[in-house]
């Protein structure tokens, strides 16, 4: 094996004893091996952190902290890491024996971008179908692509580790659209590659994903912040419909104030209607309705789609 000597591999650790072994286990079995494998465990209350040091790899450092989440964990591990490049990785996915080695070919074929995507599979049970990414490969489009595909998410990204610390790193605080949020900022003032090959191995059966465990934010943050009208117009559209997203979310979950505030704030988007309007219809709803009133929405709409209507 040899070492890319330039990526440092950062993983934030929140009570993934079930997985993180697993996830480990993916990097140490690269091809082409990483400078550093760096965990910061952000306070875990289970086992997470000794089966860390248990694998006792001289790859491996892990920092402990109190509770912050992952946003903090992430910017702590990419401020400790040295190399140019931080590749990202959650503490429930894997990656692919060629990941890293296909990163690398991909920095070589487009020096001096912001950020690198990759495709990616969805695993659910043990089961995997492939994620819904761009087919085209090289310097993209990122906010016009990612208006319908998911260009970087945080397992199948690596980004430049300076810029992305130059850029205030991940919005301490937010728990969804955190990675978006850096995302926007890094494809404002970089370029961003992309590999249509799926190499990175997402997990839906995560004991913690954010919106799985969704709480009011308290945060300095928000999606708001990054409205400019001097920028590129589809990166303002691109800021629409994650915050939309992000408030539909909220507002299944409870957070009328909240969806009611991007509802209003984000009212100048001209591609996201369909998203704003399900925001109005579930607002509307009794708070105690809302959860399955929005499971049968999109039972629905799932069986309308595969009758091709």
């Amino acid at each position: 094996m040899n070492s890319a000597s330039d990526i440092s591999v950062i993983i934030p650790l929140y009570n993934k004893a079930s997985s993180i072994e697993r996830t480990l286990r993916s990097v140490l079995g690269q091809r082409v091996l990483p400078r550093e494998i760096i965990v910061v465990d952000d306070g875990s209350t289970d086992d997470s952190a000794s089966i860390v040091e248990r694998i006792g790899s001289p790859l491996v450092q892990l920092l402990r902290q109190e509770n912050r989440g992952v946003s903090a964990a992430r910017n702590r591990a990419m401020a400790q890491a040295t190399g140019r490049w931080v590749a990202l990785l959650d503490g429930d996915d894997v990656w692919e024996e060629d990941y890293l080695q296909e990163v690398e070919r991909l920095i070589a074929a487009y020096p001096d971008c912001g950020a690198y995507g990759t495709g990616f599979w969805v695993e659910t049970d043990g089961h995997r179908t492939m994620g819904d990414f761009p087919q085209q490969e090289g310097v993209v489009d990122f906010f016009r692509l990612a208006m319908s595909h998911y260009v970087l998410i945080p397992s199948a990204t690596t980004l430049d580790r300076e810029l992305a610390l130059s850029l205030g790193g991940f919005p301490e605080g937010m728990r969804m659209g955190e990675d978006q949020y850096l995302w926007t900022k890094i494809a404002r003032a970089a370029r961003v590659a992309f590999l249509p090959r799926a190499v990175a191995v997402y997990s839906r059966s995560a004991e913690n994903r954010s919106v799985a465990i969704y709480r009011a934010e308290q945060s300095a943050y928000s999606l708001e912040d990054l409205y400019d009208a001097k920028a590129d117009a589809m990166s303002n559209e691109y800021v629409a419909r994650v915050a939309l997203g992000k408030a539909l979310v909220e507002c299944v979950r409870g957070g009328t104030a909240e969806a009611e505030r991007a509802l209003n704030f984000f009212a100048y988007n001209r591609l996201s209607h369909r998203i704003e309007r399900k925001v109005r219809l579930f607002n509307t709803l009794p708070k105690g309705m809302r959860g399955w009133a929005y499971n049968i929405y999109n039972w629905l709409a799932w069986h309308i789609a595969r009758k091709g209507l």
